[in-house]
């Protein structure tokens, strides 16, 4: 009897032992998470829980039918492949627009007036945004600077819309095939599947692929410049500054009327 009392006592303690590590286990776990999230803040956050704040890309933050802000037009678009690494060879850099970057990287700002987001202004966000509708782009401009600029997809395209009329294109059978929208910003009749709102304003405008992407791209360089001001940007100078020549060129070929033809 004794003999069985001695191997109970042994396996119990032994199963004692076996519990008390598991718990020591699982509190090592949730002090690791604990002080994952903790450590991310808007200010710091971590990128564990935030990797694309690594190396910013067109930033796809949320898809789907919620409206986005013009931080998240990019939203709106494919999500772009992991950014590789950024090759400086053969890159000739202008010594006066690259000592304007460092010196607005000194004290990020989002006033134009500061040399170097005057330069992309007129060289490049302008003649962007530069649509045929003059009224109505001026408008997106100033959506878009003040972050209010929503950008969501057209789920039914048939319903009443502001400075927009529907053209319908009959198929072989007569059956409706798609539906063209008078795009608001370029007065074009298009196959419009997105529409834009403008603050706390009540309307909407269709708009077509080509204009929806101008847009997203100006709106992305808003989002990089903003992410650098809240200092949520981490990389190296010379990484950032070509991040954001990058895009511009993003701009300007949107203004050159390339997009992707999945738009």
């Amino acid at each position: 009897m004794v003999h069985d009392a001695n191997i109970k006592q042994a396996t119990s303690e032994k199963q004692l032992r076996e519990a008390h590590g598991k718990i020591d286990m699982l509190q090592a776990e949730v002090t690791a998470l604990k002080t994952l999230v903790i450590t991310s803040t808007p200010s710091s956050p971590n990128r564990d829980l935030h990797p694309q704040l690594q190396s910013p890309s067109k930033n796809a933050l949320r898809k789907g039918h919620a409206r986005n802000k013009s931080a998240g037009c990019a939203a709106v678009m494919p999500l772009a492949p992991p950014p590789q690494p950024i090759s400086t060879e053969a890159k000739e850099v202008d010594t006066i627009l690259y000592s304007e970057f460092m010196e607005w990287k000194e004290n990020p700002t989002l006033d134009k007036c500061c040399p170097f987001l005057c330069r992309i202004y007129q060289e490049d966000i302008k003649p962007c945004l530069d649509f045929a509708k003059k009224e109505l782009s001026e408008q997106v401009l100033v959506a878009v600077e003040d972050n209010t600029l929503s950008v969501e997809p057209v789920t039914q395209p048939t319903l009443p819309v502001v400075k927009a009329s529907a053209v319908e294109r009959g198929g072989p059978s007569g059956s409706r095939v798609e539906v063209l929208m008078k795009c608001a910003l370029s007065g074009l009749s298009r196959s419009c599947r997105h529409r834009i709102k403008l603050g706390d304003s009540g309307n909407y405008y269709f708009i077509s692929p080509s204009c929806r992407y101008r847009i997203t791209a100006v709106c992305n360089f808003f989002t990089y410049i903003r992410y650098i001001q809240q200092g949520l940007v981490r990389q190296d100078t010379e990484l950032i500054f070509w991040e954001i020549m990058r895009l511009r060129r993003e701009m300007s070929s949107a203004k050159l009327g390339f997009y992707p033809n999945e738009l």
